[in-house]
């Protein structure tokens, strides 16, 4: 270990550097966001990971201002889509139109939905049609969208934030497990504690409204992230990885509680997110090398959109964020 470290010396001062900027964007961010420490992480952290990230939480809880926020901190353009059950995909990805001018043959002009942006927040994604679900998944994935046989490029870089309401289910259409899987990270947003509402509500009801300045450009981001995948990763974290992706799935041997409770699990794109994830984890932290505490601390908001209960779980009232916990602690 100590000869890759050794190898890649000539990025530690940039490690340093980074890890230095990325601290001070979220300080900024949490300024304005209130109690919510570990989404702000979670959420940068799923952004250096160059992924994207499903937000859970009931309303009122600064998921909408936590995009807005972070898209200035970070430099990055942000737009908002609130899913409802008559969105079009078109409305999301854009649409042709005939240009007939005087003088002029007829032509098509492509004009660009808000999916072209570089920070897109999808608000109540579960509340549109699986068809409209459907046309974020080509971005998400390849970053590029195609209208009438033409492809159109995403900005770079491209990520989505989408929220769910775990409240009202009335009328709403569950993410299937494909989509599920683009996302990175499932972050749960909770209630702030007794501290963090107080300094909220003298904070947002004054006549003073708090503003942010950007701590990075997007070309800055997009140089972290490429330093992130360049973070040595030693054998035993990634031994753990492996050992924990592949003791969440069923019908392979490797947990007999697993094999009880589980009715199917991650797949190694799963594995893949670990991976970076625990890289971007130590780069916050300003750490030259992730851990296997990364691995344990990130198990969950990596897995838990990645599996399901079966019957038998669900009927001796299993909780998903025990077991994947259960798993993650006999990786150690």
């Amino acid at each position: 270990m100590s000869t890759v470290i050794e190898t890649n010396a000539d990025i530690v001062p940039r490690l340093e550097a980074a890890s230095e900027r990325v601290q001070r964007a979220h300080k900024t961010a949490a300024t304005v966001i209130f109690g919510q420490d570990v989404v702000i992480e979670r959420t940068i952290l799923t952004i250096l990971s160059g992924g994207h990230a499903l937000l859970i939480g009931v309303p009122g809880l600064a998921k909408t201002l936590l995009v807005d926020t972070l898209g200035k901190v970070l430099g990055l353009d942000a737009k908002r889509i609130q899913f409802t059950p008559d969105l079009m995909p078109s409305d999301i990805i854009g649409s042709e139109v005939l240009e007939d001018e005087p003088g002029r043959a007829r032509s098509f002009r492509f004009i660009k939905g808000p999916i072209f942006t570089q920070l897109l927040m999808a608000d109540e994604i579960n509340r549109a049609s699986p068809k409209t679900q459907s046309a974020l998944l080509q971005a998400m994935q390849e970053h590029h969208v195609t209208v009438a046989g033409h492809r159109h490029d995403t900005p770079a870089p491209f990520h989505v934030l989408a929220t769910q309401n775990p409240l009202e289910q009335e009328g709403t259409y569950p993410l299937p497990e494909a989509q599920l899987d683009r996302f990175l990270l499932q972050i749960d947003v909770d209630y702030p504690d007794l501290v963090a509402e107080r300094r909220m509500l003298y904070a947002t009801t004054g006549t003073d409204s708090a503003k942010v300045e950007p701590v990075l450009s997007a070309p800055e981001l997009m140089a972290i992230q490429r330093l992130v995948r360049q973070i040595p990763v030693p054998d035993k974290v990634v031994e753990a990885i492996l050992k924990l992706v592949r003791s969440c799935r069923p019908g392979t041997g490797a947990s007999i509680e697993t094999d009880k409770y589980v009715a199917w699990g991650p797949g190694p794109r799963a594995s893949q997110a670990l991976m970076l994830a625990v890289r971007a984890k130590a780069l916050i932290d300003g750490r030259l090398a992730p851990s296997v505490d990364d691995v344990i601390g990130l198990a969950e908001p990596i897995l838990k959109h990645r599996m399901a209960l079966s019957f038998a779980a669900r009927a001796e009232g299993q909780d998903l964020s025990q077991i994947i916990a259960r798993l993650a602690e006999a990786v150690e």
